[in-house]
């Protein structure tokens, strides 16, 4: 039988196991998350799930590096790779508006007339009375800094890379990293310091999902960036292929400007904006 010859652009995946490795590893994490927070069953089942979808993380992520070195990423490959990566940063806009419009609906119906245990609860005032607010020219502001400053050292590695320049890429990819790891320690100082909680506290809640699901967006983008500067070190990525460096760019790029989006409206506005009947 003659072999079949590829005629297209198009890449045919091969069987892979991961995906079904990754649904099992995820339900398990479910599961076990669910149990454990109910003191149904201990920690490990949710350990089991959380090492599985690691590792497929880390092999399935490993065969596509090869598949690109392989040359299966052809442009028009690279491309729907590229539509791919636009629509799953969108879909995390729209987890954010959800979190933006929780805070906000407090913010603008805290004393709902139809609602009228939201106004029981707040007092007709938000945030709720005796809610300490964080100063947002402190802390805050800090972290404003490292991450818009972190926003132009990532910048200044994929600059260096198209440039070849690979000491400026390992050099920007450092920083970046590095600041990624030094807004999630202040962060977690802020934290250490907050006048509300997150249970029974309306405020406290919508302030700790939008902020903390953020903070764990800047961990995961951290090491993304770090997975890229290992490849960098390991020479790997060149000026026309690096699409991995790139969607860790533009994720991280989506970070910065949702955390200028919260730092504007939950610390500065939230801050100025204290409402009362």
């Amino acid at each position: 039988m003659a072999a079949v010859t590829k005629n297209h652009d198009y890449h045919i995946v091969t069987p892979s196991p991961w995906p079904i490795v990754a649904s099992v590893s995820l339900f398990v994490l479910a599961i076990g998350a669910i149990l454990w927070m109910h003191e149904i069953a201990p920690p490990w089942i949710f350990a089991i799930g959380a090492i599985g979808v690691l590792y497929t993380m880390y092999a399935w992520w490993s065969d596509v590096i090869k598949e690109g070195h392989a040359g299966d990423h052809t442009p028009v490959v690279q491309m729907h790779m590229r539509y791919g990566m636009m629509l799953f940063i969108a879909s995390e806009v729209m987890f954010f508006v959800a979190w933006f419009w929780a805070y906000f609906d407090g913010f603008f119906a805290f004393n709902d007339a139809i609602q009228y245990a939201r106004t029981e609860y707040t007092g007709g005032h938000w945030p709720p009375a005796g809610t300490e607010l964080f100063n947002p020219w402190h802390l805050p502001l800090f972290n404003t800094i490292i991450l818009l400053t972190s926003g132009t050292t990532v910048t200044w590695a994929h600059h260096a890379l198209l440039h070849n320049d690979r000491r400026g890429l390992k050099i920007g990819l450092a920083l970046t990293v590095a600041l990624g790891v030094l807004f999630t320690i202040v962060q977690g100082i802020e934290y250490s310091h907050a006048g509300f909680t997150f249970a029974g506290n309306y405020y406290g809640a919508t302030f700790f999902m939008a902020t903390g699901f953020h903070g764990f967006h800047v961990i995961i983008g951290t090491i993304f960036l770090a997975v890229c500067l290992i490849r960098a070190i390991g020479g790997d990525m060149s000026p026309k292929h690096h699409l991995g460096f790139e969607f860790a760019a533009w994720y991280w790029h989506f970070v910065d400007v949702v955390w200028i989006f919260l730092f504007a409206s939950i610390y500065i506005w939230g801050s100025w904006g204290v409402a009362t009947h």
